[in-house]
């Protein structure tokens, strides 16, 4: 019997540079989105926190930004600072494992890209950039939608496209 309540985490990472926000290319061989553009990120383990202390009796914070501080650096050799919350979404892999996304926006502190084996360009992007760009489905409403934030100094919630045409799926979700 399947275990409804196991999921992948996943965090990825919005850098935002001086108004242009990072963005990389998946490498071909990826088995989501080969190809697509995306930004850093990676799924949490439980070894990211089991092996350093608790901070309480029983738990251990900020392990999502940890986390996040961790797949930026691997994947494109950078420090951040100043991490936010966006949103968070879900979707169920093409090898139907369910997977749980939570989007967060940074600074870029430091740091000259190098991309890791599983990125194959990056490219330092504006908002009027991003129609350049075949994204993973969503990416970009999501760039778009801290742009927003910075612009307004609020956030609104995040709006995808609805298309009947593709039988009632979100052509711009992400999955």
């Amino acid at each position: 019997m399947e275990d409804e309540k196991l999921h992948y985490i996943v965090v990825t990472g919005i850098i935002i540079k001086k108004r242009k926000y990072l963005i990389t290319r998946r490498s071909l061989e990826e088995t989501a989105f080969p190809g697509l553009w995306t930004v850093p990120g990676g799924k949490l383990r439980k070894s990211d926190y089991v092996r350093a202390p608790k901070d309480t009796g029983d738990h251990w914070y900020n392990v999502l930004e940890k986390l996040l501080e961790r797949e930026i650096q691997e994947e494109v050799g950078l420090k951040i600072k100043n991490i936010h919350y966006l949103l968070s979404l879900a979707y169920i892999r093409s090898d139907n494992i369910p997977t749980m996304i939570i989007s967060l926006y940074c600074d870029y502190d430091s740091g000259k890209v190098m991309l890791s084996d599983e990125l194959i360009e990056h490219a330092w992007v504006t908002v009027n950039d991003l129609n350049k760009y075949k994204f993973v489905p969503g990416l970009r409403e999501e760039i778009e939608l801290v742009d927003s934030v910075l612009k307004k100094g609020k956030q609104d919630m995040w709006k995808g496209k609805y298309d009947t045409a593709l039988n009632g799926s979100l052509r711009d979700g992400h999955g």
